[in-house]
């Protein structure tokens, strides 16, 4: 199944919607490949009668696109637009039904209900992390950082087992069994609560975080990161007082939030889409198929050798170079070190990165009601890069 869900309520199927005739499609196999959009997923999806309806988020657009589901047998073509949901049955080996839903990343709009602005406080740590205290089940407190790369919540193993009350029972056993953890009913961040959220475990954290929280926890909202006063302002809409910051448009790539950014070498333009990471600690990080299509130059002033692993334990060079010129929006940066990656990006696909040691400089505010961002210089802006 897909991994990546953005925030969709999750519609059982009621007697009534059983009986309505649905599409059906036929499979012998429970795997299934998805085309979504222009990006075809082989193997993607897993047929499971037990889960009614088993839901599908596409990734994430305001434009109408179609969806494919093709079984090995079979295929069923759905058109997607913003707020849509699309049920079918697929028939497994002819006896199992799998009740299936497609559904639109963005939800059906609803009435605002609320018309304040909600604040979180953060701490922006020695690794560019944006630290926030949050509160599991109004008993356990737990520091999560905002990854504006990430989707929903994901908390540690090691920090469910030994930091929270959801393994209570299991904190010196030898194999503790996490899918008898405790139920996560609320999560308080600032003034902010979730109730009954979509919590998963993760390996991947900020440096010394117990979790992280994702971008798509705030669709429909405008959410604005300001680095001086060390908050996060949930707003019901845009602010007005955004004099001076550049506005620049949002892409949406594979549900991943991302922005146009340019570099100048030598009396040429290097143009590309960066994928924001406010959970790294580096300024960016450069695709080596980017770098290869674009023909990128090789000897640029090298800040850092390193030495990476792959997976199957092969070493090769990685280096950190640094950039003359990098413009975002009407803003231009100089110097900025560049991780340029030499295997296969670990998103499965082409895509550069923008670190929180770059995006900290800027006071950011991410309209995800029109999908504009807006910048502004902050007192960061001159700050010593890692490297």
């Amino acid at each position: 199944m897909k991994h990546i869900y953005l925030l969709i309520i999750v519609l059982y199927f009621s007697p009534a919607l059983a009986q309505q005739k649905l599409p059906v499609i036929k499979a012998t196999s429970k795997s299934v490949t998805i085309k979504d959009g222009d990006f075809l997923d082989k193997n993607a999806w897993n047929l499971s009668p037990k889960i009614r309806p088993d839901v599908y988020t596409a990734d994430r657009t305001r434009e109408i696109k179609w969806v494919t589901f093709y079984t090995d047998i079979d295929s069923i073509r759905v058109k997607v637009k913003p707020g849509t949901r699309f049920n079918f049955v697929v028939l497994l080996n002819g006896t199992d039904s799998c009740y299936t839903q497609i559904a639109s990343a963005i939800p059906p709009k609803k009435k605002q209900l609320t018309a304040t602005t909600d604040t979180i406080p953060f701490e922006l740590t020695a690794f560019n992390a944006i630290k926030v205290k949050c509160l599991i089940n109004g008993t356990d407190t737990i520091n999560v950082h905002f990854d504006v790369g990430s989707f929903d919540f994901r908390i540690t193993r090691d920090a469910m087992l030994k930091k929270t009350q959801l393994l209570a029972g299991q904190r010196d056993a030898a194999k503790p069994d996490f899918s008898k953890a405790e139920k996560i009913s609320k999560i308080q961040m600032g003034n902010m609560v979730w109730t009954d959220p979509e919590v998963a475990t993760t390996l991947q954290t900020a440096h010394e975080m117990d979790g992280r929280f994702g971008w798509n926890l705030f669709e429909g909202k405008v959410v604005e990161v300001n680095y001086d006063k060390h908050l996060l302002l949930i707003h019901p809409k845009l602010p007005a007082y955004l004099t001076g910051y550049d506005k620049l448009k949002l892409k949406f790539i594979r549900s991943f939030v991302c922005v146009g950014g340019t570099f100048l070498i030598n009396g040429k333009r290097y143009a590309g889409d960066f994928l924001m990471d406010t959970g790294s600690d580096r300024a960016m990080i450069l695709d080596s198929g980017w770098i290869s299509r674009n023909n990128f130059p090789q000897n640029l002033k090298v800040a850092k050798l390193l030495e990476a692993t792959d997976p199957r334990g092969n070493k090769y060079p990685v280096k950190t170079v640094f950039t003359p010129v990098y413009q975002l929006g009407k803003f231009r940066l100089d110097n900025v070190p560049a991780l340029m990656l030499t295997g296969k990006n670990p998103v499965g696909f082409e895509m550069n990165y923008l670190g929180n040691d770059l995006l900290k400089r800027f006071n950011l505010v991410f309209d995800f009601q029109h999908d504009l961002l807006y910048l502004k210089p902050n007192t960061l802006i001159t700050s010593d890069y890692r490297s």
